[in-house]
């Protein structure tokens, strides 16, 4: 049983490896090559699929009604272990052609859904296999030689589709702004507060009970409409996409990050999803290699704006390392940890200009986490998965209202992340009904903690309304949201030791946008915009054309008749040249 368990798990991992490298284009198929990944990928797939399949035989020698001894490598069970495995493995790649549609360019996903197609077909031929092989079993000879040869090209035909791939795209450098363009004069204002893992659903039902009053404003006096993410769901492809207006197969980021084989300087970008790839990276098979500000291939927001004239303010904003050049300042996310560090003090590549770090570390001081959380966790590892992020928040917020004070920019983003990793370990308190095993006591004490984050985001969008001229915009950009995580992952998440995992992303949940000001015309909208809306909206409020090579759209239903009817959509052909 063992033996046949490990080839059948060896043929299934084929699969698997199948679509890793289709799902990565750019990595070349040459032996030497493959070898790390096989090593790693297939090292960890191959044991957990032999466990597995280990198990169904198992249960068949339970539920069997005579005798179940198959040789050392039985046709019979061989054939119907493959049958499901090419099953599972065309669903598994049909349904990541699906779910990552919008990263995977054209030719990648025609890939991918031919090999599926090839999988199923050799399900199919595995089944007549094994039926016909329980009629004839004396045939051995004729029924291995078939099998083989069904075996050899459910794993020749994928890779024979991928082919050699595609050339890796050139290396990328930072795509900065040529600041030689006098600054725009003083027109309106945008402020943009951007949210890592916001619920619209939570926000709504707290303001109905009577918190959370500025997000009331907002929904009361603002227009509202939920906002479509990207699917895998990462902060750093998601708040791409939002700072750029174009999809990952245009603005060049389609993860949370590149991932090295352990061992190898070989990596690949995209993990397959529906297959719990990302164990790869918790067990570290794989090693995670943070984006950069060069990953992205267009420009960004903040670039743009420079160019035309305009003053500009980013914090906290992710793929912003180094920090680019803009006309106003920018501190990346990745600010609070070189400021921490001896060494970040002599290498301020983490802020934009570089003189202004002095006054942002100053900024930092006196964060005290106790102060931010105001709670009492059930553990040390509960509060610090508060604490810390809070504390990170914290920080931010004060860097944006010290340099927006000496330096007051015409559009001004500052990025809220921690409500992502909180949300992750607290939604279970916040919302007891969709998990049940939540206790009285537990909900008197944790139940307030993910609700007092977004008071803290309330209080900033308070303070962005109280600074709103007559002709300012605010909006308020949640890039996708949080939902409870399913029962079957919750009792997976206990086996691999992180039982208070709760809440999760995964299957992409909507985000939000939220506008308000005077041109905005107030109401919930029913109709879904996007994530990448946001660019081609802030350039047309702002009087500036949108590029014909954005995927996203003007939403002007967000503003007022009175407003856009004297306010033509004015294009040009790209800004990246």
């Amino acid at each position: 049983m063992l033996s046949n368990c490990v080839a059948a798990a060896v043929l299934a991992t084929a699969y698997v490896l199948a679509l890793v490298v289709e799902l990565n284009p750019a990595l070349p198929l040459h032996p030497s090559r493959l070898i790390p990944l096989v090593a790693t990928v297939g090292l960890f797939y191959g044991f957990h699929l032999t466990v597995i399949f280990y198990v169904l035989l198992v249960l068949r020698q339970l539920l069997a009604r005579e005798l179940f001894s198959p040789a050392w490598i039985s046709v019979d069970v061989l054939a119907w272990l493959t049958a499901i495995s090419a099953s599972a493995g065309a669903l598994l790649m049909w349904r990541n052609v699906a779910a990552s549609s919008l990263v995977l360019d054209p030719a990648t996903a025609s890939t991918i859904v031919r090999s599926g197609y090839a999988l199923a077909a050799a399900a199919a031929c595995c089944f007549i296999v094994a039926v016909l092989h329980r009629g004839r079993p004396r045939a051995r000879a004729a029924w291995v030689s078939m099998f083989l040869l069904i075996a050899a090209a459910s794993v020749a035909t994928p890779m024979a589709l991928r082919g050699r791939g595609t050339p890796p795209p050139l290396e990328a450098r930072p795509i900065d702004a040529p600041l030689t363009a006098s600054e725009a004069e003083r027109s309106a204002r945008v402020v943009v507060i951007a949210i890592d893992g916001g619920s619209l659903d939570f926000i709504t039902s707290a303001t109905a009970e009577g918190r959370l009053p500025n997000f009331g404003r907002l929904l009361d006096a603002g227009a509202v409409r939920h906002l479509a993410t990207l699917h895998p769901t990462s902060a750093e492809a998601v708040w791409a996409a939002v700072a750029t207006g174009k999809l990952p197969q245009k603005n060049g980021v389609r993860s949370a990050s590149n991932y090295q084989i352990a061992g190898s300087d070989e990596s690949i970008e995209l993990l397959p999803s529906f297959c719990f790839a990302r164990g790869l990276v918790r067990f570290g098979f794989l090693l995670e290699q943070p984006h950069s500000s060069s990953t992205f291939r267009t420009r960004t927001l903040w670039t743009i704006l420079s160019t035309h004239g305009f003053s500009v303010a980013v914090v906290g904003w992710p793929l912003t390392q180094p920090a680019p050049i803009v006309r106003g300042y920018l501190v990346s996310d990745t600010f609070h940890r070189a400021a921490a560090m001896p060494s970040g003090l002599d290498d301020p590549s983490a802020i934009y200009p570089p003189e202004l770090q002095p006054e942002a570390v100053a900024a930092m001081e006196n964060v005290k986490s106790a102060e931010s959380a105001g709670i009492v966790t059930a553990s040390a590892g509960l509060e610090e998965r508060y604490e810390t992020p809070a504390r990170i928040d914290r920080a931010y917020e004060r860097i944006a209202r010290a340099l927006a004070r000496s330096r007051p920019p015409q559009v001004m983003l500052t990025r809220y992340q921690s409500l992502d990793p909180i949300g992750h370990y607290f939604l279970r308190y916040a919302t007891p009904s969709e998990f049940g095993d939540v206790t009285d006591d537990e909900r008197r004490r944790l139940g307030p903690v993910l609700e007092h984050h977004y008071a803290l985001i309330d209080e900033a969008v308070g303070r962005a309304i109280a600074s709103l001229e007559p002709d300012d915009l605010l909006l308020v950009v949640s890039g996708y949201g949080m939902e409870p995580l399913g029962l079957g992952k919750r009792l997976l998440e206990r086996v691999i030791g992180d039982p208070e995992l709760s809440g999760t992303h995964e299957n992409a949940p909507d985000g939000f946008l939220m506008a308000y000001g005077a041109a905005v015309a107030r109401g919930r909208l029913q109709a879904r915009a996007s994530v990448v809306d946001v660019v081609p909206t802030i350039l047309y409020f702002l009087g500036l054309p949108m590029g014909r090579d954005m995927d996203g759209y003007v939403r002007t239903d967000l503003f007022q008749p009175s407003f856009t009817e004297d306010r033509p959509i004015a294009f040009i052909p790209t800004y990246d040249r």
